[in-house]
């Protein structure tokens, strides 16, 4: 029986890695609203794509520490599944977030020790999901989608009100061990299926997809 790992493929931008994606498996697509990131995307431009994402396959959006305006401005245009916070966001403007537009939010929670795990805890239970990523490193543009992974044993045993989805660093070549040794049932992946930066590669989002959902 094949693995029933969830793959998010984030960043896309075009529809060949849509197609690719959906053909493949994966149960999320993601779409980046961040100006600062080479993955962003105009409204109008995700609007298409989205259009064209097979029924059943989850629509997200990631916004860095967006307003209410721009929040509206993105739900207006494009026709979503999901937001994913991933800023500086407070469990209180997730709670504010959920409440506004009616959609399951995931929060991302950058990781590099075990410290950080208590960031976990606070937004369990706020957030419909959450997503733990490499915490960036200091003075980094981007809050993920920088290609880092982190010690994957500080998840292992792990377990929290809200369902987890791993992210950083992950490739087609290391996504296998990196659920083996977190437990994880869902990853989250951008860097590692790109040929170069911000541009995805259909042969090597086929290939992560596999690794992640082989037995």
């Amino acid at each position: 029986m094949p693995s029933d790992t969830a793959v998010k493929i984030c960043g896309l931008r075009d529809s060949a890695n849509i197609r690719a994606a959906a053909q493949a498996g994966a149960r999320y697509v993601g779409f980046v609203f961040f100006p600062k990131s080479p993955r962003h995307i105009e409204f109008q431009d995700a609007a298409a794509l989205a259009a064209t994402v097979p029924m059943g396959i989850c629509k997200v959006a990631l916004t860095v520490n967006a307003d209410d305006a721009m929040l509206d401005a993105l739900t207006q245009a494009v026709p979503l599944d999901m937001l994913q916070l991933h800023g500086s966001e407070s469990p209180e403007r997730v709670a504010q977030v959920k409440a506004r537009y009616g959609l399951p939010v995931m929060k991302a929670i950058g990781v590099a020790d075990r410290a950080d795990l208590a960031q976990l805890d606070l937004y369990a239970g706020v957030a419909d999901q959450l997503l733990v990523d490499a915490k960036p490193p200091k003075g980094a543009d981007l809050p993920g989608g920088n290609g880092l992974a982190f010690d994957w044993q500080l998840l292992a045993g792990r377990v929290w009100r809200s369902p987890w989805m791993l992210a950083g660093g992950l490739t087609p070549d290391n996504v296998a061990e990196a659920i083996k040794r977190t437990g994880a049932r869902q990853v989250d992946v951008s860097s590692g299926v790109e040929r170069e930066v911000g541009v995805k590669d259909p042969n090597l989002i086929r290939a992560l997809i596999q690794a992640a959902t082989r037995d």
